[in-house]
């Protein structure tokens, strides 16, 4: 019995000491921010910066919107999906940027989702409380951060990209690329957003949201004349975005889009 418990003894100090050496925790390098319009609505967000700004410098911004799974109001939950691409040391040594996480309160960006919303010959929803405080958000830390206003990014996951085709729409000038995965839109509203330039995500059996919504954008832009890369995945469901998280050309992709002058343009008029 003695040599039993003297046995045990070193696997319970290693257990003990397991779990009081805690390891930092993934995403721990995108700060916690809350922030309150005018009329006191708060939109809490997280956002990673470049770990050596170099004065004179500025760097593009990521604007990420999560999906109905990782709404709330604790300021973590945004993370799920996404973030540790960009927090990767690898991919912040290569591309340094600003990165927003923002977390919307319900489960949609855009408000109450109808399917009619979607379809060619209906009228253009209005706008949310949700994507009005995106966009105030966006113009507040382009004019207080190194922000290079050429590039600035939008990336979205299933009604997070639904709402990343809505804002591109109704702000072409701000976004010099987005990324849709698993989204919707009326494609009579794209012609609109033909200077972004798009890489879209499907999946081909998404039960959600369906894969004629990726095609028929992809289809649409072509024809408008955008510049436009379109991936769909092969018996994959809604969650395809761990996939297009994994898709080598993603990031190179994004980082390498510029708008040239008229996004700059767009910040001094508003």
């Amino acid at each position: 019995m003695k040599r039993l418990l003297l046995l045990c003894l070193p696997i319970i100090v290693f257990v003990s000491l397991s779990l009081s050496a805690r390891e930092p925790e993934i995403n721990s390098e995108y700060g916690w921010h809350v922030y309150v319009d005018s009329a006191d609505n708060a939109l809490p967000y997280r956002m990673l910066v470049p770990e050596q700004e170099q004065a004179g410098e500025v760097y593009p911004l990521v604007i990420f919107l999560h999906g109905a799974g990782e709404s709330g109001t604790d300021n973590e939950k945004q993370l799920t999906y996404g973030a540790s691409i960009f927090s990767n040391p690898v991919v912040a040594e290569r591309n340094p940027a600003f990165v927003v996480f923002p977390q919307c309160k319900e489960k949609s960006w855009t408000g109450k989702i109808d399917r009619r919303m979607f379809m060619r010959g209906n009228p253009t929803p209005a706008e949310s409380v949700y994507e009005l405080m995106v966009m105030d958000l966006l113009r507040e830390l382009i004019k207080s951060y190194p922000v290079d206003a050429n590039r600035v990014y939008i990336v979205g996951i299933s009604t997070g990209a639904v709402a990343t085709y809505d804002l591109v729409c109704r702000y072409p000038e701000m976004f010099a690329a987005a990324v849709p995965i698993c989204g919707a839109v009326n494609p009579d509203r794209l012609p609109a957003a033909k200077g972004v330039s798009f890489m879209i995500f499907h999946g081909e059996v998404d039960d959600t949201i369906p894969v004629i919504c990726g095609r028929e954008a992809y289809k649409t832009l072509k024809s408008a004349g955008a510049t436009v890369d379109y991936n769909e995945f092969a018996g994959i469901g809604h969650d395809c975005w761990t996939m297009a998280f994994n898709t080598p050309s993603l990031l190179p992709w994004l980082f390498a889009q510029n708008k040239g002058n008229k996004a700059s343009l767009a910040i001094v008029e508003n």
